[in-house]
């Protein structure tokens, strides 16, 4: 730490994610060192922790790469002026969090000019271009990992890095209330349920919807009873999708919920989902489920060639195994998606053994993140 001048941390946010994770860090580090002063991009959530605000985390949130050309002259100026502000600085720690184009080349000339630099949050390194360890390497001092098996990866390279679980894992309980969550949507305790989550992007919600409803269609007639609920992010996406139920399966009742995808996965009995941070949520849940995918064929091909795991799911990449049924291409069509939900939604073996390890998986990566991240901060601002 510099002498005469408190504990200084830097930060750069690029999206909502990243804000609460950063004002996690702010307040567990304010707990122990309370004069610390924190600056950098950040969002609401991070303002209200008493960060500074250089500039808006909104300013960097952009998806997609013709949004990203449109705006990539503003986004170099704010790199540029950002690389001379905390050169001038001198923070005793740089904290890059998510982001990783615009926050890995950021670390890396900040760590040529003698600052001590943390990526937080690990991109999948370990799934897909996996040289980009050695542009990390060289750009950071430390990686924080929410998985273990991401650490495992860095080892393998010799790239500092620390598993500190993940956030999510600390919010949610071990043993959520399924009666609680069905009070909350107002949903029958006896009820057989199932929740469908077709994504939170677009094309997603596109290229899922109608195969989700028709497997949905096909339980219905061997459950009668079965209550179907789909939350969906925004108003956009609902539109979507009530457009799609409207062409493809308008006699299905179906409850849509605005947001809530939490308590609906806690309130199912099994869940038929997209890829993404979804599953991992949907394992915390405790809700047995089948993870299926489409993609365009071109891409699906691509990605074939270029993505390095077994498996597209978190529960079965913590597992080391399919644990979760992946239904991906041609395979994700309502049959067989049907097929592999009917003994989640009956009192099967299948459905306690997956309860059980869910359980054990939670633990695993129930470490107290923000406790952890702070003390990666402070030991390395020494």
């Amino acid at each position: 730490m510099k002498t005469g001048r408190p504990l200084t941390i830097a930060l750069v946010a690029g999206e909502t994610s990243g804000d609460i994770l950063g004002a996690g860090l702010i307040r567990a580090l304010k707990a122990k060192v309370p004069d610390a002063r924190f600056v950098g991009v950040v969002g609401p959530l991070m303002q209200a922790e008493g960060c500074e605000a250089w500039y808006e985390m909104e300013e960097l949130a952009v998806m997609g790469i013709v949004e990203v050309l449109g705006r990539l002259r503003r986004l170099l100026q704010i790199r540029a002026d950002l690389t001379r502000r905390f050169s001038e600085l001198q923070p005793d720690v740089f904290v890059g969090i998510d982001a990783p184009d615009f926050n890995i080349t950021l670390e890396g000339k900040l760590k040529q000019r003698g600052i001590k630099t943390i990526h937080y949050v690990s991109p999948s390194v370990w799934a897909w271009r996996q040289k980009r360890v050695f542009k990390i390497g060289r750009a950071t001092d430390l990686v924080l990992a929410f998985l273990p098996f991401e650490k495992a990866f860095y080892d393998r390279f010799n790239v500092p890095c620390r598993f500190i679980g993940h956030t999510m894992a600390d919010a949610m309980p071990l043993d959520p209330d399924k009666n609680g969550a069905r009070d909350v949507l107002g949903i029958a305790h006896e009820a057989r349920c199932l929740a469908l989550l077709p994504g939170s992007r677009g094309a997603e919600v596109e290229m899922l919807s109608a195969d989700f409803l028709k497997t949905a269609q096909l339980l219905r007639s061997h459950f009668p009873d079965l209550e179907v609920l789909v939350p969906l992010v925004n108003s956009k996406r609902r539109e979507q999708f009530e457009r799609i139920l409207a062409e493809v399966a308008p006699e299905l009742p179906v409850r849509l919920l605005d947001g809530q995808a939490r308590e609906a996965m806690i309130a199912s009995d099994a869940a038929l989902l997209a890829s993404g941070t979804a599953a991992l949520e949907c394992m915390l849940a405790k809700c047995p489920m089948v993870v299926g995918y489409r993609m365009k064929p071109f891409t699906f091909w691509l990605a074939k060639r270029l993505v390095k795991t077994d498996y597209v799911s978190l529960p079965n990449l913590l597992a080391g195994r399919e644990l979760v049924k992946e239904l991906l291409q041609e395979e994700c069509e309502p049959q067989l998606l049907a097929q592999a939900l009917t003994p989640l939604l009956e009192e099967s073996e299948t459905r306690h053994e997956m309860h059980d390890i869910f359980r054990q998986l939670h633990e695993q990566i129930r470490c107290n993140a923000d406790e952890q991240a702070a003390q990666a901060v402070l030991e390395l601002a020494q």
